[in-house]
């Protein structure tokens, strides 16, 4: 009942306030920007409340960045050990999960550090370091990056030298370097099956859920400490992705061979 009452509330400001010029500031991951996704799940928002969503789309780091200078009304993210601490720390409220998929490890067709079939993502790297075969990093402290990041810390390996290579990307531009280079990389699931028939890499590792599991979250920038944010919209925007109709979007998003890209969390469709 206390949820309902909040949720009628909100709306009631909403339809108060709603104008053509409002608009809500949003920082997110270019994995989830990269997948499509956001092309799908905003518009009916924005036409349900009138308003004008600005996307930034960069790594996790950056995005909760952005937040923690109040540059943002909400953030759509993939830390989180990083998500729990911004709460924490008084920057984010309303956590909501919304969604989930997992992380893949990547590499040319030929896979020669023969790590194919591994289901131990650290043994998988382990080989990769060992053979010196050339490895991507988005190294741009995205959720991405981060996960990647604690499989060489568990490894006990630090990634150096000219098979290893840090571009400071976005996901998909990651994946078409990797491509290039035939090199491997770790990308999320989804981004790799939006790109699949654009590149020539293969998944050889998957199904290390401890290691690379990745769910997703949205959270509001709170406003008792950042009082210009747009909470209201940022609340409205919550409430939409995890509703039953918000939920429907994501769990219909496939790749162009059908594949789902992301397995909603809020409210699960299996």
């Amino acid at each position: 009942m206390r949820k309902l009452f909040l949720l009628a509330v909100i709306m009631m400001l909403i339809c108060f306030s709603a104008s053509a010029n409002e608009r809500l500031k949003i920082a997110t991951t270019t994995s989830i920007d990269n997948s499509g996704l956001l092309k799908v799940l905003l518009p009916p928002f924005e036409k349900m409340f009138n308003i004008r969503v600005d996307v930034i789309a960069v790594g996790t780091g950056k995005a909760m960045e952005l937040g923690k200078n109040g540059d943002v009304d909400a953030l759509f993210v993939h830390d989180k050990e990083a998500e729990e601490k911004f709460v924490r720390d008084g920057l984010g409220v309303n956590r909501r999960s919304v969604m989930f998929n997992d992380f893949v490890i990547l590499g040319p067709k030929n896979d020669p550090a023969n790590i194919k079939g591994i289901k131990d993502a650290v043994l998988a790297m382990k080989k990769i370091a060992t053979r010196k075969s050339h490895f991507i990093s988005r190294g741009d402290r995205s959720g991405t990056h981060q996960r990647e990041k604690s499989i060489w810390n568990e490894a006990k390996i630090t990634p150096s030298g000219k098979w290893y290579m840090e571009v400071g990307q976005g996901m998909g531009a990651t994946l078409q370097i990797a491509h290039e280079k035939k090199a491997y990389t770790i990308s999320d699931r989804g981004t790799y099956l939006a790109y699949k028939n654009k590149i020539d890499l293969v998944i050889l590792v998957e199904g290390d859920t401890n290691r690379l599991g990745n769910p997703y979250s949205i959270m509001a920038i709170n406003p008792a400490k950042y009082k210009h944010v747009n909470y209201v919209y940022a609340m409205a925007l919550i409430g939409w992705v995890t509703s039953i109709e918000g939920q429907k979007i994501i769990y219909n998003l496939k790749s162009q061979s059908g594949e789902p890209l992301f397995d909603p969390t809020a409210i699960p469709m299996k």
